[in-house]
């Protein structure tokens, strides 16, 4: 990825209005005053500086799944999986061991937390759900989202989903998370209560900002351009794997083979049926080891299919600015023409063809008083559009500047965990062709022995 301008903080603004002071405000004011009511008290402490965040003081953990039968909303019979959230306090006192607190969730309600967070925080990259449905699957791999393989992976899925908002300096400090962990009834409520969903940006609106934005940052354009690429990379890598997933299931269950063939062989041999019966067995051992092996390369795919989606969160931060952006260019063309009808009263002047100009040509002139008023209230409506242009110059100023603060975090997340996840699954990959050497040589010595 490619590294940001040494500007970061660079203004949202046109590039004909003047440019205006940067706010002092730290990352996590970016969220704005609506957001006070959904965050705990002593938010202001710079959370960009602080080391420890929640995960220092509370451990999470998502620890089992349970297949469940229930009405939907519809009144309609439906199974789904809840999941157990586990929650213990590292901090206590006199010694004495920590309770732990539990309470179960359903998939659709990881949505809504997450859904809030992508609302409230549009500035920060709200880390992923794990899939609802598999994808990239090889032939011996469920489709079923009730499979119990797909079910465990998801629950270890959601587990990293907590942890990441638990360590991450801004939303680990939110309410409505605590309260996703802790209170078990009228959650739904609290989160509707907080009216996040009127507060979620159109996606008419969103695609028509993309379209006729006019000055877009040259910055999260690229960023934008890079999440495409990275969702294609990885997509691209995760079907190869599933291909290589595939042929490699076949070749070590065809080594099954060779162990019935030795199998038989050392039915009719007296002298080397001991020998044949051996590399039998070891055969056998290696044909069942794929089932492990395959089942352990599934949990780094699962890694590479977070990045996969963490791509689409980088999206939604650059849609976010270009709506910002849009509105602000809005903004900035509607008080430029109330400054030209101001100017064209007060000189009697149209410098442009308008209705206005037309109606004046058929019907006359106003009078002295009919303009002085239209004045009056235009002045008035170019006050309140400057006071506006300028708060949402600041308020796109801030944005930029958090947002490139989270990028930078989400950056160096980025690079450390694909790199340990390439090089474990390098290492995993170098085990098992170990394990084939060995298994060959163990036949060769029952051979050699014959």
């Amino acid at each position: 990825m490619e590294q940001a301008p040494s500007d970061p903080e660079r203004q949202l603004q046109p590039a004909s209005l003047e440019p205006l002071g940067l706010p002092d405000a730290g990352l996590e004011a970016a969220a704005g005053e609506d957001v006070q009511g959904a965050r705990e008290e002593g938010s202001g402490v710079d959370a960009m500086t602080e080391n420890h965040f929640w995960l220092k003081k509370i451990e999470i953990s998502v620890s089992e799944a349970e297949k469940r039968t229930g009405r939907n909303a519809m009144n309609m019979q439906e199974t789904y999986t809840a999941y157990l959230i586990e929650t213990r306090s590292v901090e206590h006192a006199d010694g004495q061991s920590a309770l732990t607190d539990s309470l179960w969730r359903r998939y659709s309600e990881f949505e809504l937390l997450r859904n809030y967070l992508l609302v409230y925080y549009p500035h920060i990259v709200v880390p992923p759900l794990p899939e609802k449905r598999a994808e990239f699957v090889w032939h011996k791999l469920s489709a079923d989202n009730m499979d119990p393989d797909f079910v465990e992976r998801r629950r270890i899925g959601l587990e990293n989903f907590l942890l990441r908002v638990a360590s991450h300096p801004v939303l680990c400090r939110d309410r409505i998370f605590h309260l996703f962990l802790t209170q078990e009834g009228n959650w739904k409520e609290t989160v509707n209560e907080t009216g996040f969903q009127l507060k979620a940006d159109s996606r008419l609106k969103a695609l028509n900002a993309t379209f006729r934005v006019k000055n877009p940052d040259k910055r999260f354009t690229e960023l934008k351009h890079y999440s495409d690429e990275l969702q294609s990379v990885i997509s691209h890598l995760l079907r190869v794997r599933a291909r290589v997933a595939d042929r490699l299931y076949g070749v070590y269950k065809v080594h099954g083979n060779y162990g019935r063939v030795f199998s038989e062989w050392s039915a009719i041999e007296k002298e080397m049926g001991d020998g044949l019966q051996s590399a039998g067995h070891h055969m056998d051992v290696y044909a069942s080891s794929i089932d492990d092996i395959l089942e352990d390369e599934e949990h780094y795919a699962d890694q590479l299919k977070e990045y996969l989606f963490y791509a689409e969160a980088l999206r939604a931060v650059c849609r976010k600015h270009e709506l910002m952006q849009y509105d602000l260019e809005m903004a900035a063309q509607d008080l430029a023409s109330k400054k030209q009808q101001c100017e064209e009263l007060a000189t009697g002047t149209v410098r442009t063809f308008s209705l206005k100009g037309m109606t004046t040509k058929l019907f006359g002139q106003e009078t002295p008083e009919q303009r002085e008023a239209r004045i009056k209230v235009l002045e008035e409506q170019i006050n309140e559009g400057e006071q506006q242009l300028k708060s949402r110059n600041l308020e796109g100023r801030e944005f930029v500047k958090n947002a490139w603060a989270d990028i930078e975090r989400f950056k160096e997340q980025k690079n450390r965990d694909l790199k340990e996840a390439l090089i474990s699954y390098a290492v995993m990959q170098i085990s098992m062709c170990k394990k084939g050497i060995q298994v060959w040589t163990n036949a060769k010595e029952c051979f050699s022995k014959m």
